[in-house]
């Protein structure tokens, strides 16, 4: 838990020959914003610009200088949260004094910005096709917890890269792989899971301005029908119709299957549009004080009047100057699985929403190996999360009176 009475912001800045600068004393407007459909992270100050012994501020801070904002919580916190190369320089002379306004954004900018004609053949992985375009733009990589989904031929033509990317990010899901994103920290670019963060923060009514919640069927996909290739005189087959939740009307989707795809593969690919665009949108948007350690793709968890559960953050604004923060969230929908009912004696399957009886022991901050533990008391729990992606402690319990204490990721075999 941290205290947000305790955050503290720091900014920095390097100049031509790489020397560094401490510009926080100067800095008002500070913020920076991760935005759904984005892959880069855009950060904006005004500051001050002062005479200094290297002269004004502007001549330090140029285009191209590479802006870090650091984040402290008082604590054992004291980190990078973003971090951008200034794009837009726009000093301003007034009678009561200079400004300097700067826009920065970091690596990924460049492939938002940069068109590219790219050919996959058949049977490319998604992890080869995203690795190409970050050694052709020369974006240093960090780690790759992406999927790596073998895709149809593909062409791109006169395309943004970071569409490029978003879409074989797609393609991967709906073949079956896990939802990842793509974005940079400290410089390095990482492709990773969504809901990766080892820290999930809770959001409640007396530690949040306002949360709205919005339930829309506006976008729902209750139909797909796969249709083959194009013959001479441009008809398509229509090779299988898969139908969602039609209850709410016809909303039809078409996926055309590719000319070396089996009708197994395409129905399959059919059955992931169902399984992520033919459910109920669930969407949030909160306003809290700032946690500047949030970014788009984490997990957090939100407890309201209507509302106990997990949610994605889709976009975040961090406001440093005001300390507080909104952010878009997207339902974290439960994974679902099918029970198995094998010969002998049958397991007890439990499931999101059930009440169980935690047996007491360690709960621990993620369900990733290695996590830190901690000791929690016996008493009824609820199932929140079933299958973590860390898989090693893989129930997420939280208790349901003062007898237990334990709101945390617990091993199988911890209750009944």
């Amino acid at each position: 838990m941290i205290d947000l009475s305790k955050i503290k912001y720091r900014v920095v800045v390097m100049d031509e020959s790489g020397k560094q600068y401490n510009i926080q004393d100067y800095i008002q407007n500070l913020g920076w914003e991760e935005n759904d459909s984005e892959i880069s992270v855009r950060s904006s100050f005004t500051s001050r610009n002062d005479k200094t012994s290297k002269g004004y501020l502007s001549s330090i801070i140029k285009p191209g200088c590479l802006v870090g904002i650091f984040a402290s919580d008082g604590g054992s916190l004291n980190e990078e949260v973003a971090r951008g190369y200034v794009e837009t320089w726009n000093p301003v002379e007034k009678n009561s004094g200079n400004n300097l306004k700067c826009t920065c954004y970091d690596e990924l900018y460049k492939l938002q910005k940069s068109q590219d004609n790219r050919y996959y053949p058949s049977g490319t992985g998604t992890k080869s096709a995203l690795q190409g375009i970050f050694d052709d733009w020369e974006i240093p990589q960090g780690e790759y917890k992406g999927p790596n989904a073998s895709h149809g031929k593909t062409v791109h033509n006169n395309k943004y890269l970071s569409d490029i990317i978003l879409e074989l990010l797609d393609d991967a899901v709906k073949k079956g792989e896990e939802k990842c994103i793509v974005r940079a920290a400290k410089g390095y670019t990482s492709v990773i899971p969504r809901g990766s963060n080892k820290t999930v923060y809770v959001f409640k009514v007396d530690n949040t301005k306002s949360f709205s919640q919005s339930i829309s069927t506006a976008d729902l996909i209750t139909r797909v029908k796969v249709v083959g290739q194009a013959d001479d005189d441009g008809k398509r087959s229509v090779d299988a119709t898969l139908n969602g939740e039609t209850k709410y009307g016809i909303r039809q989707r078409i996926y055309t299957r590719g000319s070396d795809e089996t009708l197994a593969d395409a129905k399959s690919a059919a059955q992931e549009i169902l399984d992520g665009e033919g459910k109920i949108e669930k969407e949030m948007t909160v306003q809290s004080p700032d946690v500047p350690f949030i970014r788009k793709g984490d997990l957090v968890y939100i407890m309201s009047e209507f509302v106990s559960d997990y949610y994605y953050v889709k976009g975040i604004q961090h406001d440093a100057d005001v300390y507080s923060m909104t952010m878009e969230l997207e339902y974290a929908e439960p994974e679902k699985k099918s029970s198995s009912k094998s010969g002998g004696d049958a397991k007890k399957e439990y499931n999101v929403g059930d009440i169980v009886n935690f047996h007491g022991g360690t709960h621990y901050v993620s369900s990733y190996p290695g996590a830190k533990g901690y000791n929690a008391r016996a008493g009824k729990a609820k199932i929140t999360i079933k299958n973590g992606s860390g898989k090693a402690h893989p129930w997420h319990l939280i208790h349901m009176d003062s007898a237990s204490n334990v709101y945390g990721w617990v091993d199988d075999g911890t209750f009944d």
